[in-house]
């Protein structure tokens, strides 16, 4: 009888890991996330009625956020510089659901300008009545070479994506304490874990976001319904590149590319909230092969390094012959 069970689990075992390598090849996000989307709880149900206030909602991830979070039946909060364009987002959501002009509230945010942060908050919470959930989402990426890069950019990057993110969240934090409930989400990257060439000033915001919402998770251990979750999006089909910092503070990017071969924006959007709804803490989304790099950067970071220097070196001399950085991934530059 023990020789059977022995020769069963020596035939269950090697079936059981082929089927999740598989699943693997397919996949677009982690396994804990993916487990949530497949057996948790529905954002439909979850995230209903609450007040979520979403920044950089006027275009990309953020705008996304605000047509599927309306879907859901969330009340919101649209910040971003641009107020016509959140008054776009708005009356589309209007539009499309079952939601009231009352329950969405636009209120213009520039993360820059860290002295406002104090009254933004106290005019949404004055609205609503409160904050159910924080979406940190505004911030800027970057397309230039460590060498030709202004100190400026750095100092730029730090500021909006770094900083003013920190700043929001120690205005929207004590009101969720006080109230024992809540969740700070906050967007970060691929390169918040691992680094990547022309995105040096970019990469190190993001990993500043990394270990201050880490550091700041242990120190809510007292608060166990207060859900500190960072997201790390691989390509994602946006306006980041077109907005994206170069060498100088002005300077506009060259070139976008083609967005087509990134992961459609509401996808990625759908699986943040089903991270949301089930609470998940760190949120790895990604088409392959980037969801590797997540993983290999995970436990294998000697392999890591070497994938990571071959495409690196690859990603830098597309940047200089004038093709897109992340297309060049897919697609090979043309010759004259």
């Amino acid at each position: 009888m023990d020789c059977c069970i022995v020769s069963a689990l020596w035939c269950f075992i090697p079936l059981y890991l082929l089927i999740h390598f598989l699943c693997f090849i397919f996949v677009d996000a982690d396994f804990t996330l993916l487990w949530a989307s497949v057996i948790g709880h529905r954002p439909e149900s979850k995230l209903k009625g609450l007040v979520v206030w979403v920044t950089g909602a006027s275009s990309g991830i953020g705008e996304e956020l605000a047509y599927q979070l309306a879907k859901c039946g969330s009340r919101l909060i649209l910040s971003a510089r641009r107020e016509d364009e959140l008054n776009r987002v708005k009356r589309h959501c209007l539009d499309y659901t079952g939601l009231h002009d009352e329950d969405i509230l636009v209120l213009p945010l520039d993360l820059l300008e860290r002295t406002s942060h104090e009254e933004k908050t106290k005019a949404a919470i004055q609205y609503f009545g409160h904050i159910d959930i924080l979406i940190n989402n505004g911030g800027r990426s970057q397309r230039s070479l460590c060498l030709e890069t202004s100190v400026d950019v750095y100092q730029a990057l730090m500021e909006l994506n770094f900083l003013g993110t920190v700043s929001i969240t120690k205005q929207v934090l004590p009101h969720m304490t006080q109230r024992g409930t809540g969740s700070i989400v906050t967007v970060s990257s691929v390169v918040g874990l691992a680094g990547a060439p022309l995105a040096t000033g970019y990469s190190a915001s993001k990993h500043a976001l990394q270990g201050f919402f880490n550091s700041l998770r242990t120190e809510l251990t007292d608060y166990p319904n207060i859900l500190i979750s960072t997201v790390c999006p691989g390509p994602v089909q946006s306006q980041i590149v077109h907005n994206a910092f170069t060498e100088e503070l002005n300077k506009p990017v060259a070139t976008a590319g083609n967005q087509e071969h990134k992961m459609p924006t509401s996808r990625c959007v759908r699986l943040m909230l089903v991270g949301i709804a089930n609470n998940v803490k760190e949120m790895w989304i990604a088409q392959q092969p980037f969801l590797l790099f997540y993983y290999a950067w995970q436990y294998t970071p000697t392999f890591a390094w070497f994938i990571t220097n071959m495409l690196g070196r690859k990603r830098v001399q597309n940047f200089k012959a004038g093709v897109d950085a992340d297309s060049a991934y897919f697609t090979k530059p043309k010759t004259s």
